[in-house]
């Protein structure tokens, strides 16, 4: 599997976790789950962002 394509799965995996702990959080009144959830579906958007470019660029 290319780069660009792995690093396109990962970030769209750890969207989908991120998604997860964050409603886990919400449902249980728990403020760092739903943050560290939050952060966890920032990060894997920007990686989602990085194999886009590295796509583009042929990497």
């Amino acid at each position: 599997m290319k780069s660009s394509a792995k690093d396109q799965a990962e970030g769209t995996f750890h969207q989908l976790k991120g998604a997860i702990k964050e409603t886990a959080g919400k449902l249980n009144d728990n403020p760092k789950l739903e943050a560290e959830g939050t952060g966890e579906k920032i990060a894997g958007k920007v990686q989602e962002k990085i194999g886009q470019v590295k796509k583009v660029f042929g990497k």
